[in-house]
């Protein structure tokens, strides 16, 4: 805001206006790795488009402006770019890695090996206490196999793959960076973690690269490939999916859905947070040990009450035999599902 001075006496007003897209509050941030030639500075905080443009230019077919809108649009409360210099992707990922609060990331790479290094990166920091999800792209017009295949190299359950590619506003046909970065946002956006990422609108894009069949969306869903169509005009997200689909080689479902990792995220940083806060300098006693299982079972009381999980069980609070300075928490949870399928069953008389 900019104020005029007056010397006479009275009530004056001034105003700021800002562009349409910009960060929705109460969501998650978001995190960029974007290639950049010559960065004025090593990272950007973006709340709003105008600021995108003024830091990095008018908008092309994949660079910071264009992503940092898409993430915005579709529901991040907030993006931190980090720029890329050259190829070196590592440095930007592990400024990425060192920052606080982000709920997802995502790269303007479609390299499987720089993806593999996010998805390192990822893991890392999310076994830090900063719990995040990547989203990755596939190439410009990529097969089913093709992409099958990069999600299983990738297979990780904090790692999300979207296809197809896009088109620009003249129809050419890019990669899927664009989708990725709005499926970023929707992810962001979500204010309830076990509402499942199927059928949110992806705002903001000119279109998609292909159209797949049921039969290859059978093969991309279950390959671990989170695909989104375009029905009327508008583009959404058939169901949400992460790339882990093996376990030490052998077929495991059990992390397929987004919602049931963004759930956990949801659960266990929430229970850390608030022993944190409350118990910062207690004792070791049984009183206290006490008041540490209330906290927790308040808690799971409050996500159940949400419907975040389904049930909980077993809040156990005990001193460590060998160290004891260390408090052992232990508990069950059930995360909530969210509805894929409806099947109708009739039976009709004639």
């Amino acid at each position: 805001m900019s104020i005029t001075a007056h010397e006479r006496p009275g009530v004056y007003t001034d105003y700021e206006a800002s562009a349409a897209v910009s960060g929705s509050a109460g969501r998650k941030y978001a995190g960029l790795s974007v290639k950049m030639t010559d960065p004025e500075k090593k990272m950007w905080t973006i709340t709003r488009y105008e600021q995108a443009v003024a830091a990095f230019g008018p908008e092309q077919a994949g660079n910071a402006t264009a992503l940092v809108r898409l993430l915005l649009q579709n529901g991040a409360a907030q993006v931190t770019v980090f720029p890329v210099e050259g190829e070196d992707y590592a440095a930007a990922f592990a400024a990425m890695e060192a920052e606080e609060n982000l709920a997802v990331v995502v790269c303007d790479s479609t390299d499987v090996a720089v993806q593999q290094a996010l998805r390192d990166s990822v893991q890392t920091a999310s076994a830090a206490q900063r719990e995040r999800i990547a989203v990755v792209a596939g190439g410009a017009d990529e097969a089913v196999d093709a992409l099958v295949a990069r999600a299983a190299a990738l297979n990780s359950e904090r790692v999300v793959l979207a296809a197809p590619g896009c088109v620009d506003d003249a129809g050419n046909v890019l990669s899927g960076v664009e989708l990725a970065a709005a499926m970023a946002g929707a992810v962001a956006g979500l204010a309830d973690p076990a509402v499942p990422l199927g059928g949110a609108q992806l705002m903001g894009l000119h279109g998609l690269s292909a159209a797949y069949s049921d039969s290859e969306l059978d093969v991309l869903i279950r390959g671990g490939v989170t695909a989104a169509e375009s029905v009327a005009g508008e583009i959404s997200v058939v169901r949400g999916v992460t790339t882990r689909t093996t376990t030490a080689g052998a077929l495991d479902s059990t992390w397929r859905d987004l919602s049931s990792v963004l759930v956990v995220d949801d659960v266990i940083p929430t229970i850390r947070n608030a022993l944190k806060s409350r118990f910062r300098r207690a004792k070791n006693t049984a009183q206290s040990r006490g008041a540490i299982r209330s906290q927790v079972v308040l808690e799971l009381e409050n996500k159940l009450d949400r419907e975040i999980i389904t049930a909980y069980d077993g809040v156990r609070v005990v001193q460590d035999s060998e160290e004891p300075t260390r408090c052992l928490v232990d508990f069950a949870f059930t995360v909530t599902h969210g509805i894929n399928q409806i099947w109708l069953s009739a039976h009709i008389t004639v």
